[in-house]
């Protein structure tokens, strides 16, 4: 009748039953809620109250009790019930009643800083140290600079050199009247306003002017940043051991991984900034580090405007447990940066050979878990097999099926080593590299830079090398296959008994040239090829980056093609970093370590009539092979 005659609608009707039923639903909760016995939870009574100019004190009142439940009561009689997270044995969060934890220097080289505990607050890193700790600390300049980008004249020069606004060290106390408040109506109560950014961070403090390169991105950037991390957290090796090349470290790809890196935070780079036009940058980080959240400079922005006070409040400060800070500008303030070598990762890299922590150092054994990474991401056959081998340097499967620990799924340790004397340092050297395995087969990828916008071969001396390394595999793998027919027939004169002892001949190796034009390969196919090079050859450029997911081996070389007298140390260091030989051609001469040309960009460095004498390059890298060089 209600609904015949209009005075309740089937849609008041609805909105009364849920009424009533979420009535009783809650008065169930709260009735459940408040009968909680005091025996088994903890509760806490927070009353805060704002005013426009001043921020209020904070009125908690706190009863400790056993078990693992908050219930929180504010002035609403709003009530809810979380669970109390538990730290687990590596967490290192600061906790809201924690007194604010002094920062521990762990390594240190020129434009690169491991630290423990290090805090920002407003766009200022602050180090907390006492007095007699502050001398641990290097100087500021050799940390981190005012991220601005470089040019070379002396008024950027000066205008990079940091201030107190970018990086200052406080004491405990100043850290304390910052950052700690006392909690009215409890006795000797403080709140901390610290908030952690937990696991393992890499902050970028370098401006996006040469992350955008492929090279300055992977194999400086995050070279250096590999090689001290990985080098931090491992176990020094004993110089003595460089020798014993079945066992020694030295030469192993096997080494227990390092701590996960958990984020990188470009701080002065927007998602834009670091992304080559290529996107090879972008392929690196994604195939080598698959869980790492990436952060940018609005991302850095919002982190300093959450700790700008605002109409009074105090202050709030963020606290990184663990972070690499990387300076370019810092960097070249060093010596071997600065003056040897203008490669940024050349700092982290000496630095941890130096200390004897360079796990691998002759087969680039440190870089391995993100070269392996790589391969395996782009499906080379060099990745797989190494999940297969005892020498994996990034996990592997067990003959029992046993998966082991990955690159980036390790858990934290500790910094040791750091006091190793540096008089005890391996050095990277040719011989070295004469104990290594040969290769399977030599594989000589040329990188063509043919159809870009500059730094190319003249035309016709491009053609005739490309026609002399083609006549040069030809010819070797002709006397390969007439040195094995020669066997076969002295097997068939000399019977079962010769055939037996084939494999005790040196058998030549096979042999193999592609030209590699990376606009016509996807990035899966460059990296196959790359993983799989014996001898990488092409002009100065991005493409010779490639070279850091060679396979190390007796044989792994890299010639760089340059305009007569230039010269630049960008892959001639990073292939000695690797162990592997490096030659840098003038037209027809050929310079190696350890008589290296002096830096110099002459006229036509850039340009587009490079020359360069095939014939004599071709029989250069047969000399290689047969270990004449």
């Amino acid at each position: 009748m209600l609904f015949r005659h209009g005075a309740l609608s089937r849609r008041d009707a609805f909105l009364l039953l849920i009424g009533a039923s979420t009535m009783h639903i809650w008065s169930l909760f709260f009735g459940q809620s408040i009968g909680l016995s005091d025996q088994q939870h903890i509760i806490v009574d927070t009353h805060v109250q704002q005013e426009v100019q001043n921020f209020t004190k904070f009125e908690t009142i706190i009863r400790h009790k056993t078990d693992t439940e908050t219930l929180t009561q504010t002035k609403t009689s709003t009530q809810t019930i979380t669970s109390v997270a538990t730290p687990t044995a590596t967490s290192r969060a600061v906790l809201p009643f924690d007194p604010v934890p002094p920062t521990e220097l762990l390594a240190h080289a020129p434009g690169w800083t491991l630290f423990r505990n290090l805090y920002m607050s407003e766009g200022t890193l602050f180090i907390v140290a006492d007095e007699k700790d502050r001398h641990v600390f290097p100087e500021i300049r050799m940390m981190t600079s005012t991220g601005l980008e470089a040019e070379n004249t002396p008024e950027n020069i000066a205008m990079r050199e940091p201030t107190d606004k970018n990086m200052r060290i406080i004491s405990p106390e100043e850290a304390r009247r910052r950052w700690v408040y006392p909690i009215s109506g409890t006795e000797e109560k403080e709140l901390n306003r610290v908030w952690s950014v937990e696991g393992n961070t890499l902050l970028f403090n370098d401006p996006k002017q040469f992350l955008r390169h492929y090279y300055h991105f992977v194999a400086e950037l995050f070279f250096g940043a590999q090689a001290f991390w990985h080098g931090a957290f491992s176990q020094p090796v004993p110089a003595a051991d460089s020798n014993l090349v079945s066992s020694s470290a030295h030469y192993s790809l096997s080494h227990p991984p390092a701590p996960p890196i958990h984020r990188a935070i470009f701080a002065h780079s927007n998602a834009d900034g670091w992304r080559d036009d290529p996107g090879f940058n972008s392929y690196f980080l994604r195939a080598a580090l698959p869980s790492l959240t990436v952060e940018h400079q609005e991302d850095w922005e919002d982190r300093i405007k959450a700790t700008t006070p605002i109409g009074g409040q105090p202050e709030r400060v963020w606290h990184f447990s663990t972070v690499l800070l990387t300076d370019r500008s810092a960097a070249h303030r060093g010596q071997i940066c600065g003056s040897q070598t203008q490669r940024t990762a050349a700092e982290a890299w000496d630095f941890m050979r130096k200390k004897g922590k360079l796990r691998g150092i002759h087969v680039g054994g440190w870089w391995a878990p993100l070269r392996e990474a790589v391969w395996r991401f782009a499906g080379a056959e060099e990745g797989i097999k190494s999940l297969t081998s005892s020498s994996s340097a990034s996990g592997f499967l067990s003959r029992d099926g046993e998966q082991q620990v990955m690159h980036f799924m390790s858990g934290e340790s500790d910094v040791v080593g750091m006091d190793n004397e540096p008089s005890k340092a391996v050095e990277v050297s040719d011989d070295a590299q004469r104990k290594l395995p040969m290769p399977d087969k030599v594989v000589i990828s040329y990188i063509s830079r043919q159809a870009a916008r500059n730094r190319k071969l003249i035309q016709k001396d491009h053609e005739e090398m490309v026609k002399a390394m083609r006549e040069l595999v030809a010819r070797k793998n002709k006397e390969r296959k007439e040195f094995l027919m020669a066997v076969d027939m002295i097997a068939d004169e000399e019977g079962e008994e010769r055939l037996r002892k084939r494999e005790s001949y040196e058998v030549p190796l096979e042999w193999e040239f592609n030209e590699m034009q990376a606009e016509k390969l996807s990035k899966d196919e460059q990296i196959r090829q790359a993983a799989r090079t014996t001898i990488m050859l092409g002009v100065h450029g991005n493409g010779l980056t490639h070279l850091v997911f060679m396979k190390p081996n007796r044989l792994s070389t890299v010639i760089e093609i340059f305009y007569p007298k230039g010269f630049a140390h960008d892959y001639y260091w990073t292939s000695r970093a690797l162990g592997m030989r490096h030659f840098a051609i003038w037209n027809d001469e050929a310079h190696y370590y350890p008589n290296k040309p002096d830096v110099d960009y002459p006229d036509g460095f850039q340009g587009n009539e490079i020359p360069v004498d095939g014939v004599k390059l071709a029989k250069l890298i047969e000399d290689r092979v047969e270990g004449k060089l």
